[in-house]
C-alpha cells in the first residue's frame, strides 16, 4: 500500500493515522510507568502476606524492628528491649536484608 493510498480524497491523513502517535505514547507510558509499579505493588503485597514472627522489617517512618505479633491488619513490632509498638500492616515497606 502506497503512502498516497492512506490519504483521503482531499489529501488529509485518515483519523487513525492522526491518533497513532498518541496511541504509541500511551503504550510506551504504560510499559515504562504502570507495569513496573504494578509489579512492585504485587511484590509488596506478597511480602506483607508472608510476614511471620521474627522477621526484621522497616516501616515507612524509618523504624527498624522485629515482628513479634501479627493480627488482622496490625503488627506488633519490637523496636528495643522491652519496647513494642503496634502499627498498621501497611506501614511496613520492606524486610531488612539478611546479614
Amino acid at each position: 500500500m502506497s503512502p498516497l493510498a492512506l490519504l483521503g480524497a482531499n489529501g488529509q491523513a485518515s483519523p487513525f493515522l492522526q491518533f497513532l502517535p498518541l496511541i504509541a505514547i500511551a503504550l510506551i507510558f504504560y510499559f515504562i510507568v504502570f507495569l513496573p509499579n504494578k509489579k512492585r505493588q504485587k511484590a509488596l503485597q506478597d511480602m506483607l502476606r508472608n510476614l511471620k514472627n521474627g522477621d526484621k522489617v522497616i516501616t515507612s517512618g524509618g523504624i527498624y524492628g522485629v515482628v513479634s505479633g501479627i493480627k488482622d491488619d496490625r503488627i506488633q513490632l519490637k523496636i528495643a528491649d522491652q519496647v513494642k509498638i503496634e502499627i498498621s500492616k501497611n506501614a511496613i515497606v520492606a524486610k531488612q536484608a539478611e546479614d
